[in-house]
Formats: C-alpha cells, sequence, structure tokens
C-alpha cells in the first residue's frame, strides 16, 4: 500500500483528504504543522508528501528541502490557496515538485492528480 504524508493546519481541509485518500486506498498520515512533519519525515517513509504552502511555524518550501535532502526520490505536492505563475510552475518542475493543486479543488480532480504524481 503506497504511503502518504500529508501536511495542512487547516482541520477542515485536512479531514477531507484524509478521508478521499483514506477512502482511495493510500495509507495516510495527516499532520498540522511543519515540526510534526518534519518528525515523520525523520521516523518513515513515505512514498508522497502532499505539503501545504503556507503553515503557521514554517513554510511548505523549508519541509521540501528538508525532504529532499532525506529522502531526494520521495514525490512532492504542493497544496495551497496561492496561484502561481505559470513561470514559478515551471520553477517547481526543475525542482522536481510532482504538481502544484489549488485549493478549494475537485475530489476527483484531485484524486486524479495523486494518481499522476504517484505514478511518475
Amino acid at each position: 500500500m503506497l504511503r502518504i504524508l500529508h501536511i495542512e493546519d487547516d482541520a477542515d481541509t485536512l479531514n477531507a483528504v484524509n478521508l478521499l485518500l483514506s477512502n482511495s486506498g493510500y495509507n495516510t498520515t495527516s499532520v498540522m504543522s511543519g515540526n510534526e512533519a518534519l518528525q515523520k519525515i525523520s521516523e518513515d517513509d513515505y512514498d508522497l508528501v502532499i505539503i501545504d504552502v503556507m503553515l503557521p511555524d514554517m513554510s511548505g518550501w523549508d519541509i521540501f528541502q528538508t525532504l529532499r535532502k532525506k529522502c531526494p526520490h520521495t514525490k512532492i505536492v504542493f497544496l495551497s490557496v496561492i496561484p502561481i505563475s505559470e513561470e514559478r510552475r515551471i520553477c517547481l518542475e526543475k525542482e522536481q515538485i510532482s504538481d502544484y493543486i489549488l485549493k478549494p479543488f475537485r475530489n476527483k480532480d484531485f484524486l486524479m492528480r495523486i494518481r499522476a504524481a504517484l505514478s511518475v
């Protein structure tokens, strides 16, 4: 079973994503802060990490950089309410970010993009 770590500080989004992923057969761990995420990353390996860009204790980018050093092959998806330019999206792809999903999202679209990120 594929393992996903989801980092999200909004409880409603955290619960919704956890339910979507769990009901789709993924083994999902959800945490609400960057510090919790770094602890989980140090304890376990994940196939995919979904990172909220803006967290109360650190940025998603900081988590990404730490994750890349420890687990360079783990797939990363950013999840945010902040739209990005096409130029910025290209930069993220060069950094090996699998996807950048905007909130709010349609459940079907979200799951399709998660499957695509895991299959790359």
